[in-house]
């Protein structure tokens, strides 16, 4: 493990998630973030700019029959971290969801909201055979015996003095956000910023076990919150520290 950035309010390691996780003492972690693997990786075709493309993102990626394994680590760890009431964010599709929801209960998680990200511009399906992929699921758990922090009147403030719905909706990752370089699943800075100013107060540390390049991060220096950033590809990492140092620059699209 290798810390490749820190400074007051955010560390970058170079590590493999669950190795970090373990260095970790009990409940020591106000909040987790995670956009896990979906195992996507199948050699299969997808659309980009209407084209067809392989779905391959890389090793990481891919499905060799231990997916269920591999988040069952997880959530035990990510439990094992979290304090006695803290909470979890984790990203899923209709590929994985499922399965994580089945395993949050297993390991004693409480889920608490079923969010659907709904993408206004997604891919067309070019197979024409079932209905575009559209939406993707964030699920938001607590210990069973914890109590959550939501800054719910925060919330109907930014929802124009409504109670805000679990359906958010905001355009896929916009080319200025990727400024700096891609990552295969990055998600839009207004989403992260979202959750971290619903469930976390400025005293509260955010880990985020597989950050990419880096969008919890910058969301989390936005709303002046300390965030542990984890990943095991140095390439993406590099993206995060550049997002990092030029984080005035940093454009948050709108989120509905």
């Amino acid at each position: 493990m290798d810390i490749v950035y820190k400074e007051k309010n955010v560390t970058l390691v170079h590590a493999d998630a669950f190795e970090y996780l373990k260095s970790l003492k009990n409940e020591s972690i106000d909040i987790v973030i995670t956009d896990p693997p979906y195992f996507l990786s199948n050699d299969g075709f997808s659309n980009s700019g209407g084209k067809f493309v392989s779905v391959n993102k890389g090793d990481w990626d891919k499905d060799n029959g231990s997916s269920e394994e591999f988040y069952s680590i997880l959530l035990s760890e990510v439990y094992r971290v979290l304090k006695k009431d803290g909470t979890l964010w984790i990203f899923g599709t209709m590929h994985n969801i499922y399965t994580i929801g089945y395993l949050l209960k297993k390991y004693d998680f409480k889920i608490l909201n079923n969010i659907t990200w709904q993408k206004t511009n997604p891919a067309p399906n070019l197979s024409r055979r079932m209905f575009t992929h559209s939406t993707e699921t964030i699920l938001w758990a607590k210990k069973n015996t914890g109590k959550q922090v939501f800054n719910y009147d925060l919330m109907r403030e930014e929802n124009g003095g409504k109670q805000m719905k679990d359906v958010w909706s905001t355009s896929t990752t916009s080319k200025g956000e990727k400024r700096f370089g891609k990552h295969p699943t990055q998600k839009p800075v207004s989403i992260l910023s979202r959750i971290i100013k619903a469930s976390t107060t400025e005293d509260m540390t955010i880990l985020d076990t597989f950050i990419g390049s880096g969008t919890t991060a910058v969301a989390a220096l936005l709303n002046n919150r300390k965030v542990i950033g984890v990943d095991n590809q140095l390439e993406y990492l590099n993206i995060a520290i550049k997002r990092i140092k030029n984080i005035d620059s940093e454009k948050v699209g709108k989120i509905k």
